[in-house]
């Protein structure tokens, strides 16, 4: 990657959490944590790595994402706005009555949503499907998909996981948002994961472990990942919950919270002067 592609990249993900961090301060309260922990994530896959069409969100020939940590929907429709799926007025909307825009991810509701999401685990198996569907036709589609790692806790994680090894499904790249929080906690606190790129290992899965909040190190990993024709492949992100956010990151109970507009644009101003 081109240092040129990588600051653009850079200043996509600064804006997706910002468009986030307003969103959710417009409504009031909302998974602000599980969200900024995915941004640099978001900004690489949509603006650099995924066959899209905003203006033909269900083209056949698009790479899909599966957000099976359906919470972190409003990083996602900022990224889709700022792709530009649908207008950045919809940001307003979020989990209004009647909003394109629930709080958790909905295909049938959100242009650009592949999957709906909402009891961990499920979005995850729906991946494995549609990928295993891909293969059956012959087609080159990838198929992305985010996982949480309080999310791993749920056996119908490693259900998929062994099912998909089993069928060489190479067109799935999956990846672990392994910030240790979850709803009630720290991660090890709840349920320690151990090493979890050795697991996913174990389960005939390529896998690499990278610093989920540097895009280039992403960026080569997903080539590495791409490269893979005959497993699926597993990228562990290590990183922060609510990175980016100055009244979020690094503090407990920050899976969702409650903020007024005032406080999301005085934490949008901080990281607009952050380098």
């Amino acid at each position: 990657m081109d240092k040129t592609t990588l600051e653009a990249l850079k200043a996509r993900a600064k804006e997706i959490r910002k468009l986030t961090i307003e969103e959710i301060g417009t409504l009031g309260s909302g998974h602000i944590g599980g969200c900024m922990s995915i941004a640099d994530l978001l900004a690489l896959l949509y603006y650099h790595k995924m066959k899209v069409d905003p203006a033909n969100p269900r083209w056949e020939g698009r790479d899909m994402l599966v957000v099976s940590k359906g919470h972190a929907g409003p990083a996602v429709y900022a990224t889709l706005a700022s792709r530009g799926y649908f207008p950045l007025d919809w940001l307003k909307t979020l989990n209004h009555g009647g909003t394109r825009l629930p709080s958790h991810c909905d295909r049938t509701k959100t242009p650009g949503i592949d999957m709906t999401a909402g009891s961990l685990g499920q979005g995850f198996s729906a991946a494995v499907g549609m990928a295993l569907g891909l293969k059956m036709d012959g087609k080159p589609n990838r198929v992305y998909a985010i996982i949480g790692d309080g999310e791993s806790n749920e056996g119908q994680i490693w259900e998929a996981a062994m099912f998909a090894a089993g069928k060489g499904i190479g067109g799935l790249i999956a990846f672990t948002d392994h910030n240790k929080q979850q709803l009630d906690g720290y991660v090890k606190d709840i349920l320690e994961p151990g090493d979890l790129a050795a697991k996913w290992k174990a389960f005939g899965w390529f896998t690499q472990e990278v610093n989920g909040h540097d895009i280039e190190e992403l960026d080569k990993a997903v080539d590495a990942a791409i490269a893979q024709k005959e497993k699926p492949s597993m990228i562990v992100m290590h990183t922060i919950k609510g990175k980016g956010c100055n009244f979020a990151e690094g503090v407990e109970k920050n899976h969702s919270m409650a903020f007024n507009l005032e406080k999301a644009r005085e934490a949008i101003a901080a990281l607009e002067a952050a380098e």
